[in-house]
């Protein structure tokens, strides 16, 4: 690794960890913890949303997608993208209105059952998990092309630099964390996108004639069908990507750093014209890579093609933004890994430690120490989980996070906020019944089984055909909600009353403020 390219790196590691030391002497409570306190700006929040959900998959996995299988890759685009509208018009401001620091706050606000409590705090666990899978394979295969030391200890590294931002920073450094890599992710992406533009006149036209003439398979790479054959399948991603954003643990506790529901919908307007313009962009990241790197080269680098963006870098711009582009992922990797963290460990430390097993008797600093301790418990049971998926593209990993979040957190979201008829049997159902199809179809996956050795986690004949199962395992939880409130116990009107005035009006949560 050249002088450059470490001086890029150290760069990087030194501005985010001199952050962290800095929110840590605001570091004194749960809330400056979990929430930096409620004291995050529109503007800055909106800037930490979309760097917490431009990820590994985003940068590296979607131009590894497009570059390999043209317009097929771009659906990953589209979906991530579309998503927010279901978050801005439908959850965000609800939810700000109704919880404190976590998904579940949200929910019991409703229900002040231990069981759901239990029940959504371990739905945002097992998403976490998935996530954080694919940050640290990304982060493994970036490290050892930019620093050369092996797989494995690359995700290692990765894994103690994120929990050290978590444990001594909490939300304020990771919020700040994200804003200074989505900043210079935008940065190194224009760059990029320009230089390849300028290879082809800066006309559009000529890189699509271009591309599809050179990647060897014709006028098929710029339509669909190259990658996802079956319609259905494809569908079912689509579902996933949309629909899972609104489910997200780390996405959904972003809305609590901030004070009121109508700074949480200016945080969304912020994040979603960010998110929209990285993601029109990818297209020349992919098509860039396709034909001024190659498959051959790509693929080599990483079976999985997570590499696409770095190679394209060095091949446009040399070892210099090639250097560049690398650091920057690698900040990518370390900001939206500690939101992960940081969500994980309050499911944990706030939900199950602090609220069900405690009964709420739980001062700040128990609560603190029971956050920090997990906090290490999921970065360390994330990076085995990783160690063992180095040939599994990103971008897949986190579309099945995607999965179990539209099919197990959404329904009960919904519902809660505007099913008269919703009750405790109702949401217990939509959670159980979401998270377990999501969990047992994916297992039976191509994803998980292929005949063939190399492509897939076990040798054997899927007995699920779908790589995706949201179209099914959504709909299941949405279902399950439904019978579960026709079944179960009558429900209280007032409550339902009180829970939709809060979620309309931000009563009991903030001042008074124009909606």
């Amino acid at each position: 690794m050249s002088i450059i390219g470490i001086s890029f790196f150290v760069a990087i590691v030194g501005l985010t960890l001199f952050v962290t030391y800095l929110a840590s002497k605001k570091n004194n409570s749960a809330a400056d913890f979990y929430t930096a306190g409620g004291g995050l700006t529109g503007w800055q929040n909106g800037i930490a949303i979309a760097g917490d959900y431009l990820s590994a998959a985003s940068f590296l996995g979607i131009a590894g997608a497009i570059a390999l299988f043209g317009f097929d890759g771009f659906f990953y685009s589209l979906g991530y993208l579309v998503a927010y509208l279901v978050v801005l018009y439908i959850v965000a401001e609800p939810l700000r209105n109704l919880g404190k620091f976590t998904l579940a706050d949200m929910i019991t606000a409703r229900f002040n059952q231990k069981k759901i409590r239990a029940t959504a705090a371990v739905s945002s666990i097992v998403i976490v998990l998935f996530y954080m899978i694919a940050q640290l394979v990304g982060a493994g295969a970036l490290i050892q092309l930019l620093l050369g030391i092996d797989y494995k200890y690359a995700v290692i590294l990765v894994g103690i630099m994120m929990t050290i931002y978590v444990l001594w920073g909490g939300m304020g450094a990771t919020s700040w964390v994200q804003i200074i890599k989505a900043v210079l992710l935008m940065i190194g992406t224009v760059i990029i996108s320009v230089l390849v533009l300028a290879k082809f006149n800066f006309n559009i036209l000529e890189m699509f004639a271009t591309v599809s003439e050179t990647n060897g398979n014709g006028g098929a790479y710029l339509q669909a069908g190259l990658k996802y054959t079956n319609g259905i399948d494809t569908m079912s991603m689509m579902i996933a990507l949309v629909l899972g954003t609104a489910g997200l643990p780390h996405i959904l506790m972003r809305f609590f750093t901030v004070k009121d529901a109508k700074t949480a919908r200016s945080s969304i307007n912020w994040a979603t014209w960010i998110v929209g313009l990285f993601y029109i962009l990818t297209i020349f990241l992919g098509f860039g890579a396709a034909a001024f790197v190659g498959s051959e080269k790509i693929l080599a680098a990483n079976p999985a093609g997570n590499m696409a963006a770095p190679l394209l870098a060095q091949a446009l711009g040399g070892d210099i933004l090639m250097s560049f582009i690398s650091a920057v992922a690698f900040a990518t990797i370390l900001a939206v890994v500690a939101g992960l963290v940081l969500s994980g460990a309050s499911a944990f430390a706030h939900d199950i430690y602090g609220q069900v097993i405690k009964k709420g008797n739980i001062t700040e600093k128990q609560q603190m120490v029971a956050a920090r301790w997990a906090s290490v418990g999921v970065s360390v049971f994330s990076i085995i989980l990783a160690l063992f998926s180095q040939t599994l593209n990103v971008a897949f990993l986190v579309s099945l996070a995607f999965c179990i979040a539209a099919s197990a957190n959404l329904p009960v979201i919904i519902y809660t906020i505007y099913y008269k008829k919703f009750n405790t049997t109702g949401a217990m159902s939509a959670m159980l019944f979401g998270l377990i199809s999501a969990l047992v179809l994916v297992a039976m996956s191509p994803n998980v089984w292929a005949p063939e050795a190399g492509k897939a986690i076990f040798v054997g004949d899927p007995l699920f055909p779908l790589t995706n199962p949201a179209i099914i395992s959504v709909p299941l939880g949405f279902l399950a909600g439904w019978i579960g409130s026709m079944i179960g116990e009558k429900v209280n009107a007032r409550k339902y009353a009180e829970v939709k005035v809060n979620a309309t009006t931000g009563l009991n949560v903030s001042d008074s403020v124009d909606h």
